[in-house]
C-alpha cells in the first residue's frame, strides 16, 4: 500500500469491497479493545497523550497497536522516533513498525517518501486509506489498538467509528472554556454515531512551580472534570503540564518510555489504570 494507490481507495468494485470488508472483520476479531483518542480542537496534546498511552500499555505487557489516522498532520512516527517507509510481506500485508517488544505502529507519515509532502484529499480517499489501515495491515492479535484521530468531528473520526466496530472513544481536553466547548461537540458526535465513550482526560492541568512550589494553572483547573460530570461522561483524571512531555516527544522518546519520574508519569499511570478498569 502506498499513497498513490490509496487515492483511489474510495473507488473499489463490489468484489474488492467484499474482500476488504472480510479482511477488516478478520483483523478486528483479533483485537480485544479498540480506543479512538479524540479531541474537540487541536493543541490539547492529544497525539502526545495517545503515544504515551500506547507506550504505557505496552510497558505493562499488553500487546498494543498505535494507528495514526491524522492524515493531514501525522505526528506519531516522529514522536516515537520512527523513520523510513513501511515494509510489505509476500501476502501484500503492511508490516507495522515495532517499538520494543509489545508495540506496533502505523502512521501516514511512514507511507510518504517526503515527510513534508502535503496530503490533499477529499472524504472518499481518506475513508479508503483508513479502511486499508485495518484491512491490509498485519496487526495480528492485540490487547489494545489505540487510534490517534485528528481534532474535530470530520471525515477521519467518522470513518474510524464506522470501520472499527466495537471501538470506544477517549476524549482529551484542556481546562479552558474554548476547548471544553468543542469537547461537548465531540461527546455529542460520539452519541450521534453510537460510539461508546470510555471517558474524558484533562491534559495540561495545574502543576507545581519548579522554583517556588506554588500551584500554577495555565488553563484554569477542574474544567474537564466539571464538563464530564455535566455531560454524564466518566472523568479519567488530570495530567499536569510538564515541559518534559514536549521535549521527550520531540526527541522521539515519549516520557512514559524513559526513566523520568514525577507528577505527570504518576498521573498518567492512574489514568491508564482507570481506562483498563473501565474496559
Amino acid at each position: 500500500m502506498n499513497v498513490e494507490q490509496s487515492k483511489n481507495g474510495g473507488c473499489r468494485n463490489s468484489s474488492a469491497s467484499d474482500s476488504q470488508a472480510q479482511n477488516i472483520g478478520n483483523a478486528l476479531s483479533k483485537i480485544k479493545n479498540k480506543i479512538i483518542v479524540m479531541s474537540g480542537k487541536g493543541g490539547v496534546g492529544k497525539s502526545s497523550f495517545a503515544s504515551n498511552l500506547a507506550v504505557t500499555l505496552a510497558g505493562k505487557g499488553f500487546a498494543t497497536g498505535l494507528l495514526d489516522v491524522d492524515l493531514h498532520g501525522p505526528s506519531i512516527a516522529g514522536m516515537l522516533g520512527l523513520k523510513g517507509l513501511l515494509d510489505v510481506n509476500e501476502n501484500q500485508q503492511v508490516i507495522p513498525k515495532r517499538v520494543g517488544d509489545h508495540l506496533k505502529v502505523v502512521s501516514m507519515q511512514s507511507l510518504m517518501k517526503d515527510p513534508d509532502q502535503a496530503v490533499i484529499w477529499r472524504g472518499p480517499a481518506k475513508t479508503g486509506i483508513i479502511r486499508q489501515f485495518i484491512a491490509d495491515v498485519l496487526w495480528e492479535t492485540l490487547d489494545f489498538l489505540i487510534v490517534d484521530s485528528p481534532p474535530g468531528t470530520g471525515d477521519e473520526p467518522l470513518s474510524v467509528a464506522q470501520t472499527i466496530t466495537g471501538a470506544k472513544a477517549l476524549i482529551v481536553t484542556t481546562p479552558q472554556d474554548v476547548a471544553l466547548a468543542d469537547v461537548r461537540k465531540s461527546i455529542n458526535f460520539c452519541r450521534t454515531v453510537n460510539l461508546e465513550i470510555v471517558g474524558l482526560v484533562e491534559n495540561m492541568g495545574p502543576f507545581a512551580c519548579p522554583c517556588c512550589g506554588e500551584t500554577v494553572e495555565l488553563f484554569k483547573s477542574r474544567g474537564g472534570q466539571v464538563t464530564a460530570e455535566t455531560m454524564g461522561v466518566t472523568f479519567l483524571g488530570t495530567l499536569p503540564f510538564d515541559a518534559q512531555v514536549v521535549k521527550s516527544c520531540d526527541e522521539g522518546n515519549p516520557i512514559a518510555a524513559g526513566v523520568h519520574a514525577g507528577p505527570f508519569v504518576d498521573a498518567l499511570d492512574l489514568v491508564v489504570q482507570a481506562i483498563i478498569s473501565n474496559l
